[in-house]
Formats: structure tokens, sequence, C-alpha cells
């Protein structure tokens, strides 16, 4: 199993820093546009992991736990918008 890092520097990593902006965005006017710009760098680094057909258990779960803080969030804050 390869060792992830969260918080090495890496292109690959552009998702944690938008999703760090989502986390922390505090204007209600932009917190749509930041989550959705997370979530899809998120699902764009799960294809890349996927592709390279290595064995990346951890970071894995590090993506799938920053979709679920990302979903809880969208709910949290923009309740209309997780009810459609």
């Amino acid at each position: 199993m390869k060792k992830f890092s969260p918080y090495s520097s890496s292109p690959a990593l552009e998702w944690h820093v938008l999703y760090h902006a989502a986390l922390f965005e505090t204007d209600r006017s932009q917190l749509a546009q930041r989550i959705a710009e997370a979530d899809k760098a998120i699902l764009a680094r799960v294809d890349e992991l996927f592709i390279m057909k290595s064995d990346y258990v951890e970071a894995d779960q590090i993506l799938d736990d920053a979709l679920y803080a990302l979903r809880a969030l969208r709910n949290r804050a923009m309740p209309e918008a997780s009810a459609a």
C-alpha cells in the first residue's frame, strides 16, 4: 500500500485546496459554487486513482470522507438544494 499524505504538495491534490475553500467559505452566495468545485475535483481524483490501478486504500478513504463532509455541509447550509 502506498503512503498518502493529504498535506504534500502535488498537482493531484488540487482537490484538497478546493475542499478547504468550500469548508471555510463564509459567503453563503459562494458556498454552492465552492462545494460543486470541490466535489468535481474530488471525483476527478477518484477517477485518477482508479485508472492508476494501484492500492490507494488510505487515499480512497480520505476522498470518501471529504465527499461525505461536503454532502453534510450542503445539506446543512443549503437544505433547499438537497431537497430537490
